[in-house]
């Protein structure tokens, strides 16, 4: 969108907060970039030029405003959209891939060479991969400097950073402050009481968003032991690269409160595009919506309760996993099937608010698990099984960065997968906005009562419409029946 210069002027000049995170703008008089709806008077068109990305920005010799704090921007809806080796390698480069195993790691994940992955990057998004992970890195420093009394030194390792000289000279050129001039202008703000080991920070999202079925979702899904409703916020358990964490999603109206607390601080870039992840927090609702109201049947739901997200896993093969167990069995059923398993095979962990107790099981730990002690159907045991062992030998890989068909082909190899759970782990662990699921009984029921054909390849067929949304769809034709995932807990 960035090279529609008429499209993001208007954009600009009207502070439309819809755009975030889509471009930036660059102010050429006063070398500082901004978000769209930057609060501050629009500078004069000739001043103003656009890129694709805060890395670039920085990259091009431009610092971050201080009013609109474009670096917090939602990310690109963009890259949640696409199956493509640029929109994978931003969500790896988002999961801190680059940060741990650097370049070549991150193009040994998407099957390319380091140079073809450079040159994809720098053509679509103006900055390279090793430039975006830096603004990532920054990002990072500033939520630990301003939300946490870490020394510096440990924030700019936990951060990323090699070396305390590049840490301070990264946020003096990105910031235009001192990381200790940060820290006292935080302090002069408004400050919510801090929590020793807590790490509280805002999830800024795209408005409308619709809290009723995202948490919903999750709170009436929840394993007990790894998840829970309390306070009015969801919270679970975090496995992450250095150790695990404790996360707390509460719905505000105007962004996500989220509080941290990580046994490593160096997993806080992944945690928090973890959390993201989970919510759908970088979609396009007013996209999402335009198209779903051409269909004059999903136009009253849609109007209903527009902004709608689809909630999603913070590790994908715990989702498939779970999926499995969920198989023609009703929701508390396939809670109590994963809370067992979590008793006998997760690990335990200690938190502070007491609800929480183990870690989801890996596949690496369930990998010895004795079919003979599920309480399963023996075809529902091989099912699990087989999953079980193709993700802990790595040869089924089920992560934001995956390849949407490609692993839907290697569901289907599977035996006991057919198309609700392939669609289902699509959906909600690849993160494909276009997932259908044609044969769950909740939208053949939404659809019977719409006065829709119910049959798979009727409503298949009707679908087509919705393209490439049909994630979304699901979410509002589950309005339809009066089930706990509609409603946020009491």
């Amino acid at each position: 969108m960035h090279t529609d210069t008429e499209r993001c002027v208007r954009a600009v000049r009207s502070k439309d907060a819809r755009f975030d995170g889509w471009f930036f703008t660059a102010v050429l008089t006063t070398r500082i970039y901004c978000r769209p709806s930057c609060p501050v008077v629009p500078p004069k068109t000739r001043n103003m030029t656009f890129y694709p990305s805060a890395a670039a920005c920085q990259q091009a010799g431009f610092r971050a405003c201080k009013r609109c704090r474009p670096d917090t921007s939602p990310g690109s809806p963009e890259w949640n959209a696409r199956a493509d080796s640029v929109a994978r390698a931003m969500r790896l480069i988002r999961d801190g891939v680059v940060d741990r195993e650097g370049v070549p790691g991150l193009a040994a994940r998407l099957g390319y060479s380091a140079r073809q992955i450079e040159r994809q990057l720098l053509a679509e998004l103006g900055a390279g991969p090793l430039a975006l992970a830096r603004a990532q890195r920054a990002q990072t420093a500033r939520i630990l400097i301003e939300t946490t009394e870490l020394p510096m030194a440990q924030v700019a390792f936990a951060a990323g950073f090699s070396s305390i000289r590049t840490f301070n000279e990264t946020v003096r050129e990105v910031f235009a402050l001192a990381p200790g001039d940060l820290r006292t202008r935080a302090a002069r703000g408004p400050r919510t009481t801090a929590v020793p080991g807590v790490i509280a920070l805002r999830l800024p999202y795209r408005a409308p968003l619709n809290p009723s079925n995202l948490f919903g979702h999750l709170a009436a899904t929840a394993v007990p032991g790894v998840e829970e409703w309390r306070d009015g916020a969801y919270r679970r358990t975090l496995t992450l690269p250095y150790g695990h964490g404790v996360v707390a999603l509460t719905p505000k109206p105007d962004h996500i409160a989220c509080r941290l607390s990580l046994t490593d601080p160096r997993d806080l870039t992944r945690a928090i595009s973890r959390c993201r992840w989970l919510l759908d927090l970088d979609a396009d609702p007013v996209a999402v919506d335009a198209q779903l109201r051409t269909d004059p049947l999903l136009a009253p739901l849609v109007d209903g309760g527009p902004g709608r997200r689809v909630p999603r896993t913070v590790d994908g093969a715990e989702f498939a996993v779970r999926a499995v167990l969920g198989q023609q069995v009703s929701t508390a059923a396939a809670r109590t099937h994963a809370a067992r398993l979590v008793t006998a095979h997760g690990v335990p962990v200690d938190d502070p608010e007491g609800g929480l107790t183990h870690l989801f099981p890996t596949p690496q730990a369930l990998a010895d698990l004795d079919p003979e002690t599920l309480a399963l159907p023996r075809t529902r045991r091989t099912t699990l099984t087989t999953l079980v062992a193709a993700l802990a030998e790595d040869r089924l890989r089920l992560d934001t960065d995956s390849d949407w068909e490609r692993a839907r082909a290697e569901l289907s190899a599977l035996p006991g997968f057919g198309p609700w759970t392939v669609e289902s782990i699509a959906m909600r662990s690849l993160g494909d906005p276009d997932a259908f699921l044609p044969t769950d009984l909740g939208i053949r029921r939404a659809a019977e009562r719409l006065g829709l054909r119910a049959t798979p390849a009727a409503l298949t067929a009707r679908a087509a419409d919705w393209r490439p949304w049909r994630a979304y769809a699901v979410q509002y034709l589950w309005t339809v029946d009066d089930h706990p995932i509609n409603h946020l807990p009491a």
